[in-house]
């Protein structure tokens, strides 16, 4: 059984007090509740216990897309503290899909050896859904990765990126064409096929090297991939690298009404990080009706975003009122 999230945090610190209550009110725009949480996850990542639980507390709330994100940011913070958290969420057969792939990702990005017995067991069920089973299987083998002998023999190079990766990036002596043909292999073990994407996103980064664009119209043809869970997180991807290459790939994902709603909410968000780009504001306005309220949500939270990258803010975050 998890910790309760839901008790009164067990601390007198304003800030987190505030960022809590901002987090977890249904009556707070969904934009500023996001910026609570980058705040929370902000101090998670500097061993707060409090700021755990009160991101934890947010499970509560009906909103898919905030739930997903709060599970994404406990597997950020490098703290086992956040565990308990994230396997209630993924073992919840109730809970959306969306957001119990995010907790075993999260699983997976902690290194969380405790929960490897419950992602092969969900990994090899035929009666899991399709997301959350590939979403074990890459969960199950970083976790793997990160005690082998191969993970020691290997000499990888300082991402430009602090994000922990739900596969750590293929090493930069591969070429292009042979990330390429690695990332869109339906043969090839869905881990190996992640570290040639976290790979190409490396060498699209910083934007003006010569493999940059290269790189990135190498990832968008994962998009054509049959995994929605691969296409989504080649969205994620580019929303990492903010490469204005990659507008006409999201444009197309996010434009199509047939697509799954996880990979249009990315790809929604992906563009937000795109918001100074000609443009790109009209295009996500097109979407704030949309018949998915996943995606109509995405849209709110990338337009705000897209007004963060326009004013030059430092992060993207929330000073609450009772700390200024």
């Amino acid at each position: 059984m998890a910790p309760s999230a839901t008790s009164p945090p067990q601390t007198l610190d304003p800030t987190i007090v505030a960022l809590r209550k901002t987090l977890t009110s249904e009556n707070e725009p969904l934009a500023r509740r996001f910026r609570a949480l980058f705040s929370l996850k902000h101090l998670a990542c500097q061993f707060s216990l409090p700021a755990i639980r009160a991101i934890a507390a947010g499970f509560t709330s009906p909103s898919a897309l905030l739930k997903h994100e709060l599970a994404y940011c406990l597997g950020q913070t490098r703290n086992l503290a956040a565990s308990p958290f994230l396997r209630a969420v993924l073992e919840d057969k109730d809970e959306d899909s969306m957001c119990r792939h995010e907790a075993a990702e999260a699983l997976g990005a902690l290194g969380d050896v405790g929960s490897l017995d419950v992602l092969r067991q969900l990994r090899d069920s035929e009666d899991e859904v399709e997301v959350i089973r590939e979403t074990c299987e890459i969960a199950v083998a970083r976790i793997e990765w990160e005690s082998s002998s191969e993970r020691k023999a290997e000499k990888l190079r300082q991402s430009d990126f602090a994000s922990i990766d739900p596969a750590p990036p293929m090493e930069q002596c591969e070429s292009i064409d042979n990330l390429e043909k690695t990332l869109l292999d339906t043969k090839l073990p869905l881990f190996l096929r992640y570290r040639a994407m976290f790979g190409l996103r490396d060498l699209a980064s910083p934007p003006d090297l010569p493999t940059a664009v290269p790189a990135v119209h190498a990832l968008a043809k994962g998009l054509a991939d049959p995994s929605a869970l691969f296409r989504h997180e080649i969205a994620f991807v580019f929303g990492q690298l903010s490469h204005p290459a990659s507008i006409p790939a999201l444009t197309k994902v996010l434009g199509d009404l047939e697509e799954a709603s996880m990979v249009r909410h990315e790809a929604a968000e992906a563009l937000g990080s795109l918001g100074e780009e000609d443009g790109v504001e009209d295009i996500l306005k097109r979407f704030l009706d949309d018949k998915e309220q996943v995606v109509r949500e995405s849209v709110v939270v990338a337009l705000d975003m897209a007004e963060f990258e326009k004013g030059g803010e430092v992060e993207y975050a929330l000073i609450p009122e009772a700390t200024v």
